[in-house]
């Protein structure tokens, strides 16, 4: 193996993000994108992660990085540094409060997703579904009174549009309806954003 392999799956918000990122940097072809199975025990993923999540970026050395916020990370340090995550104080704990919003978005709408899922029939729990859809709502809430920013492509901009995307993608757009000015701004990102429509989930 000579460069960097991402295990991922095509639907993943947390590895659309990585390679949207990759393009941002202009890293994309230097890592190698193949398929994980997070449901297979047999696949290599759980010696890669123990957790058995992705993404997990293997490096040429056989070791491994994730999660994907860790991952960003270090194609920010290759790129220089500074790129998609502020060094800057002032700037950088702003960007990653937004990144970490639109992580536990995405957070949440995974759980929802795995508890009709794995679950057998009649025994999904619609308390828990209640209270991860809460977090989703108050998360789009936060977001529709407080827009991220129509300039910027960093690490909080990139994150939060990746789980905009994933719950048009899972959940049908249902959280359009009642978050107009999130709409627009998803729209303006979509627009500006080297690789957002590729990187679509499917």
């Amino acid at each position: 193996m000579t460069r960097p392999v991402l295990r991922s799956s095509p639907t993943s918000p947390f590895g659309r993000k990585i390679k949207l990122a990759l393009a941002l940097l202009g890293l994309s072809d230097q890592v190698e994108i193949h398929y994980a199975d997070t449901t297979n025990p047999e696949d290599s993923l759980r010696q890669q992660n123990p957790l058995g999540k992705i993404p997990v970026l293997v490096l040429a050395d056989g070791s491994s990085i994730y999660d994907s916020r860790v991952i960003l990370e270090y194609f920010d340090h290759l790129a220089g540094g500074g790129k998609l995550i502020p060094a800057d104080p002032a700037t950088r704990f702003p960007a990653l409060t937004l990144a970490a919003l639109g992580d536990g978005i995405m957070d949440a709408a995974l759980l929802r997703r795995y508890e009709t899922m794995m679950h057998e029939p009649g025994c999904a729990s619609s308390k828990w579904d209640e209270m991860q859809s809460g977090k989703i709502e108050r998360g789009l809430a936060a977001l529709e009174k407080a827009l991220p920013s129509e300039t910027g492509l960093g690490v909080g901009e990139i994150t939060v549009a990746c789980a905009l995307g994933y719950l048009d993608f899972r959940f049908a757009g249902a959280w359009r309806t009642s978050h107009p000015e999130l709409v627009g701004w998803l729209e303006r990102f979509a627009a500006r954003c080297p690789g957002f429509a590729a990187t679509a989930p499917k």
